[in-house]
Formats: C-alpha cells, sequence, structure tokens
C-alpha cells in the first residue's frame, strides 16, 4: 500500500482524493499554482509543493515541475485525477520510470484509449458498434469538408485526446470547418496539451449514456454501474445519474458488457469509463475516459463502492474484491449529480463567472453528498475549470432522487460568483426531464431558459478589529503556513489587479461596445477597425475558464476602434470593439 500519495491535480478531485487517503491512512502531497497558493486541496493535504505559474500550462501542466515535487515530498504513488495529465501516457510512463506506482491504467492503454481514434479501432476489436467517423487524425479542413459531404451535415470535429467536451466542435455546414477546426484545436492544446483531431457523425437526438468500471491487475474487470449525462450546455454535462434510466430490458446489460470488452481488448487496469451514444434502441461506442470520471460519485452511492479506494488498491496490485454478480447485488435506489459551476445561464448563454466566492452555504440532509473544492473566501479563477462542487443526491426511485435534488438545491446558496443552479432546477423540474425525452442537445435546443435570471450578492465591507488569519510561506518550494494577527480589514497584501482599460472616451450611444461579459484572454479579433457588421456577427473570441466564446455585435455599423489584441487580458466591462 502507498505510504504517501501526491495528487497532481487542484480543485474537487484533488479534495476527494485527499479524503479518501486520508480514511485509508496514506498521507497526501497537494501541487499548486501560484493562483492555488491558499486553495482548499492545499490546506487540507499533509504536505503542499509550488510549481509556480499562474496559467495550466505554467503550474498543472507542468511536467518537470511536478516530477520535482514528487522527489522533494518522497510520494511513491502518484493519483492524476482528471483532466490535466490524467490521460497522458508520456507522464505515466516518466512516474513509472521513477520508481513512483501511478494510480491509472497502463500507459499503453491510455495511448490507445485515450486517443479517440485508436479507441474506436480498439471497440471494433472488442465487438462494440462505433459511430460513423474517420479512423484516423485529420489535418486539413479539406478532409473535413470531404466527410461532411459524404456523411451529411452536421458533423463533429472532436479532440483526439480529450474529453468533457472541450475541443468539440459540432458543425453544420463546409464554410464553417476552417474556423471550428481551429478553435477545436486551440481549445485542446490549451485544457490537455496536444491538438490532434479527428471527425465523425453528429446524431439528431442522442443520448449520451455511460458504464463505469473497474480492472485489476491480474485480468478481472467489472462494470460497476452505467450512468446517463444526457443533460449538457456546450458538450459539457450539466447533470448526471445512475442508473440510466428508461432503457429497455437487456440494453444496461449489453452495454456493460460491451464496455469491459472493450476494455480487456487493450489490457485495460483501473477505473475508467466507456462512454456510449444511444438512440432509438441502438447503441454506439463514443471514447474511453482512461482515468476517473468528474460523474463517479453517483455511481458510489447505488453501489457503496469508493472507486478512489478500488484505484488505490488495484494500483498496489490487489485484486477486485468482488466479482461482477457482487457488484450487479449492490445497486439499489436512484442517484443524481448537479454540477454547480461559476456560469451565468441567463437566456441560456451559460457565460462563465469568474471571482471570489463570498459565501457557500452546503445544503444537508438524508441521501445529500457535496464534493467541492472551494469554500467562502476562496476564488474560482479564469485560468481554469469552473466547477466549484458537485451536489450528489440519493433516492430509493428516480423520482425520490428529483425531488430530493430540487429541494437541496433550493437550500443551497453561493454568492459572489454567478452558478448554474438556476439551470439546474429548470432541468430538473421540466416534465421531459422526468419522462426521459431529454437528450444531449435538449437543454441548448428545446429548453427555455429565457426567464433564467442569476444575480451575484455584492460582498459585504469587513469590519475593523483583528482577527488570526493564515499565510505561507515556501522553503526549496516546499509550503508552510504561518499565523498572524491582523486588522480584519487587511493586513495581507491584495492580489494584484490588472488596471482597467481606458477606454471610455470610445463609447457609442445606442449599444454600440462590444463589452467583455467576464474576465479572460482574448484569443483571435474577427473585425477591423472600418469593417461594416450586422447584429450577430461574430467580433471578438475571448477565452475563459478554457472555454471559448464568441462575442457578437449587438449593433449593426462600422468598427470605429478596437482596443485589445490576441493575448490581452481583460476584465469583465472592458470595452472591446467599438461599433458606430
Amino acid at each position: 500500500m502507498p505510504r504517501k500519495i501526491l495528487i497532481a491535480n487542484r480543485g474537487e478531485i484533488a479534495v476527494r482524493v485527499i479524503r479518501t487517503a486520508r480514511e485509508m491512512g496514506i498521507a497526501t502531497v497537494a501541487v499548486y499554482s501560484e493562483l492555488d497558493r491558499n486553495a482548499l486541496h492545499v490546506r487540507l493535504a499533509d504536505e503542499a509543493y509550488a510549481l509556480g505559474g499562474e496559467t495550466a500550462a505554467q503550474s498543472y501542466l507542468n511536467t518537470e515541475a511536478i516530477l520535482d515535487a514528487i522527489r522533494k515530498s518522497g510520494a511513491d504513488a502518484v493519483h492524476p485525477g482528471y483532466g490535466f495529465f490524467s490521460e497522458n501516457a508520456d507522464f505515466a510512463a516518466a512516474i513509472t520510470e521513477m520508481g513512483v506506482a501511478f494510480i491509472g491504467p497502463p500507459p499503453a492503454a491510455i495511448i490507445e484509449m485515450g486517443d479517440k481514434v485508436s479507441s474506436r479501432k480498439a471497440a471494433l476489436r472488442g465487438g462494440a458498434p462505433i459511430v460513423p467517423g474517420t479512423t484516423e487524425f485529420v489535418t486539413s479542413a479539406e478532409e473535413i469538408v470531404a466527410f461532411g459531404e459524404e456523411n451529411g451535415w452536421p458533423i463533429a470535429i472532436k479532440a483526439a485526446f480529450g474529453g468533457g467536451g472541450r475541443g468539440m466542435k459540432v458543425v453544420k455546414d463546409a464554410a464553417s470547418v476552417q474556423e471550428a477546426m481551429d478553435s477545436a484545436k486551440r481549445e485542446s492544446k490549451a485544457f490537455f496539451g496536444r491538438d490532434e483531431i479527428y471527425v465523425e457523425r453528429y446524431l439528431t437526438w442522442p443520448r449520451h449514456v455511460e458504464v463505469q468500471l473497474v480492472g485489476d491487475k491480474h485480468g478481472n474487470v467489472v462494470w460497476v454501474s452505467l450512468r446517463d449525462c444526457s443533460a449538457q450546455r456546450r458538450h459539457q454535462k450539466l447533470i448526471e445519474e445512475a442508473p440510466a434510466p428508461g432503457l429497455p430490458d437487456g440494453v444496461e446489460e449489453a452495454m456493460g458488457e460491451a464496455a469491459v470488452k472493450a476494455a480487456r481488448a487493450v489490457g485495460y487496469y483501473n477505473a475508467g469509463t466507456v462512454e456510449f451514444i444511444y438512440q432509438d434502441g441502438d447503441f454506439f461506442f463514443l471514447e474511453m475516459n482512461t482515468r476517473l470520471q468528474v460523474e463517479h460519485p453517483v455511481s458510489e452511492v447505488i453501489t457503496g463502492i469508493d472507486l478512489v479506494e478500488w484505484q488505490i488498491r488495484v494500483a498496489d496490485g490487489e485484486r477486485l474484491p468482488m466479482t461482477q454478480e457482487q457488484v450487479n447485488a449492490l445497486r439499489r435506489g436512484h442517484a443524481i449529480e448537479v454540477r454547480i459551476n461559476a456560469e451565468n445561464p441567463a437566456g441560456g448563454k451559460f457565460l462563465p463567472s469568474p471571482g471570489t466566492i463570498s459565501a457557500l452555504k452546503i445544503p444537508d440532509g438524508f441521501g445529500v453528498r457535496f464534493d467541492g473544492g472551494y469554500e467562502a473566501g476562496d476564488t474560482v479563477s479564469q485560468y481554469y475549470d469552473n466547477l466549484i462542487g458537485k451536489l450528489i443526491v440519493w433516492g430509493k426511485d428516480r423520482p425520490t432522487a428529483i425531488a430530493r435534488t430540487i429541494r437541496a438545491l433550493d437550500e443551497m446558496k453561493v454568492e459572489g460568483v454567478h452558478t448554474t443552479i438556476p439551470a439546474d432546477l429548470a432541468i430538473l423540474r421540466h416534465p421531459d426531464f422526468a419522462a426521459v425525452q431529454h437528450s444531449t442537445k435538449w437543454v441548448e435546443e428545446r429548453l427555455d431558459l429565457s426567464d433564467v435570471a442569476s444575480t451575484v450578492t455584492p460582498t459585504e465591507p469587513p469590519s475593523a478589529g483583528l482577527v488570526q488569519k493564515s499565510t505561507t510561506v515556501e522553503v526549496n518550494g516546499k509550503r508552510f503556513e504561518v499565523k498572524v494577527w491582523v486588522p480584519e480589514s487587511g493586513g495581507v497584501a491584495p492580489a494584484a489587479r490588472r488596471a482597467p482599460r481606458a477606454a471610455a472616451a470610445n463609447t457609442s450611444g445606442g449599444g454600440g461596445n462590444v463589452t467583455a461579459p467576464m474576465q479572460g484572454t482574448i484569443v483571435k479579433v474577427l473585425v477591423e477597425v472600418g469593417k461594416t457588421v450586422a447584429i450577430g456577427d461574430a467580433v471578438v473570441v475571448l477565452e475563459a475558464m478554457k472555454m471559448e466564446n464568441q462575442l457578437q455585435a449587438e449593433k449593426a455599423g462600422t468598427v470605429k476602434s478596437i482596443n485589445v489584441k490576441a493575448g490581452d487580458k481583460v476584465g469583465s466591462g472592458d470595452v472591446l470593439v467599438v461599433i458606430e
């Protein structure tokens, strides 16, 4: 059994791993960027080491910095969480070469299944049907256009080494291919460190159904449960549930068995998820995520299995503690997970909402669990994923679980940033969701969010007096906490802020200004001074929380001035382009 585990991640998944490791009597090591210096996962771990930098590329995707933290800490195992390096075979191999256990699958399986193109080939070997698409990477817009013309529009351009909807673009016609391809590659590179892509047919009204499985190093593989993850926006999940409801008799078992066969085809062990698209009684292999999924808790609460514990034990060479029949006997009731993201869902736009959480009230009660990565006073940065935490609710059946989830969401309070909670409630209260009539496109195409509103409560000014606060010092990159008594209104220098852009003079009447709706980084300026634009024309591409957002003109006219260029960091309300 490992003596000390380093978690090469941040946020709620790092917190999740730390808690299980602590229950198993295993010491934990956190790593952190400059912005995460006092994050929750850092506060909970037994040790913490600085990676430097602010962005993911400078910190959590900095291989040498993480390897150095492993060496300094003496950790004998590494848990990668999800995202970042969790599906990077080179990272897994580098750790293994150090004599440190990688709590994940073998590098060869990551390569074959982590690459969505080769995973499709593996699925075919295992007997699982696949969605029509390319079985090689595509490198040009011409290839994508040819596929679309042959198979019909729309099509999906997808990151070969991605997941969670990152780096995925749906293209409706040939004219949109080049821009969508460029955007998919940028997002994939930013989030996963690689930009290879492939193309597949985009089904019209599918459900997203996936299978949680675990394998050991002795050739045993079991599937734990099915999950339905169809309530999505921007191809990213909002609400997940287990088991997948409303499937015809025999489909659950057939899908579970197909997932196990696909895993065995590549010698898979540790936790993994095989994703399928389901439509009209048929299912197609979509991809395999060679890691723990964000939504793994719903499989845990209907079975009582701690998947992180199983991951750690399997990595240590232990056999799976249960057979398939024993796992099948555990499943009971229904579970729903709601992702609480820092986004403003008003009007269905789901705009990222970074900022500081001024207050956080977590719901409680029978069958309610919350996996969070933040507490009140913590800041949700524009540089990372915007997941604040996950509300997981169990009920004796699906209607009970839905009602309990609504009750819990009504109790939950998050102040200081916008959240997706208003949209989550709209989904859970909708008759289509209750009747399992929704699909992966339902939120964006049919759910009416025009009246959904989200407000941010202003932060109360601090009162006078002395309070005990913690600050940090670093010795050779290792973090130590120091407690000091300081005035409640200060005592620790505030983080440096970017000076507001001086653009007030370049304003025009009638809503001609295109302003930044959130903090972010300018990826691309799509217009030039003197160009004529119509209402709805894309003007600027803004990246925030690893998502690209096209900002559109709300007034027709001529571009008078452009105040930004690619690479500029902007704040909410900054004037980017003036149209007159």
